[in-house]
């Protein structure tokens, strides 16, 4: 999972990304849950985003509590993935 922060693609890594998170994202994406979240993204290039902690209700991911953008401790293979329900209303 990627998000697009100050005019850059970065990722999401996490050790403690669970589906709380994976709602908050599929929903700003439209979408109306998360089927499955997990930290096996791969990602490359920077990483914007650490110690998300969603409580599941927020509009969108960056308004969930993190260390702050650009701030990180992981590396890409905790990258944060979440699968979104195929359904959308």
């Amino acid at each position: 999972m990627e998000v697009f922060a100050q005019g850059e693609w970065g990722t999401v890594c996490d050790d403690y990304w669970d589906i709380n998170d994976a709602n908050v994202v599929c929903r700003q994406l439209g979408f109306p849950s998360a089927t499955s979240s997990g930290t096996d993204g791969q990602g490359t290039g920077r990483i914007w985003l650490d110690w998300v902690d969603c409580s599941g209700s927020e509009g969108q991911i960056s308004d969930c509590s993190h260390r702050g953008w650009g701030v990180h401790s992981c590396s890409h293979s905790e990258d944060a993935s979440v699968e979104c329900s195929s359904y959308i209303p």
